[in-house]
């Protein structure tokens, strides 16, 4: 029987399973991410690049960011941005990309203290995506921890 829009989703495992988005789409996601946060963080440096030639342009230098500041600055941003994508939507902009979302294992949003532990577990541990390709039900060591799911949500 075809799928209508009014009739609910079936839950069946299997058809949870089939839907778990795979290692590919989500390297790909993953990816997309990434360039996302080296976007922002060239953002962030244009602004104080701008913001010291405003205030002071006779003694300016650009700023020259060590590599400590810059580890943190990524990890910073990198959570932040997990976080609140995972949290208020479910997606990234990668996840948006690639048509991929999200979920607790019941198929839920997660909720702001599950998608903070998802990014910081990610962003500490990012090889965790690996396991996807594996795993029979296509789980990162992060999805199997924290029970989240990605899957397809177009």
């Amino acid at each position: 029987m075809p799928h209508h829009i009014n009739e609910p989703h079936h839950t069946s495992k299997d058809a949870l399973d089939t839907r778990t988005a795979g290692i590919v789409s989500r390297s790909v996601a993953a990816a997309l991410d990434v360039v996302v946060v080296i976007l922002t963080l060239g953002a962030m440096y244009l602004f104080f690049f701008l913001i010291g030639l405003l205030f002071s342009p006779g003694s300016f230098s650009a700023p020259n960011p060590n590599i400590a500041l810059s580890a943190v600055a990524s990890f910073s941003v990198s959570v932040i941005y997990l976080t609140t994508c995972w949290a208020v939507s479910g997606r990234t902009v990668g996840s948006v990309a690639m048509g991929l979302e999200v979920v607790s294992r019941d198929g839920r949003r997660l909720g702001p203290l599950r998608a903070l532990l998802r990014a910081l577990f990610y962003a500490f541990f990012p090889i965790g995506l690996a396991w996807v390709a594996v795993d029979r039900r296509r789980r990162s060591v992060q999805d199997m921890v924290l029970r989240s799911r990605v899957i397809y949500a177009w």
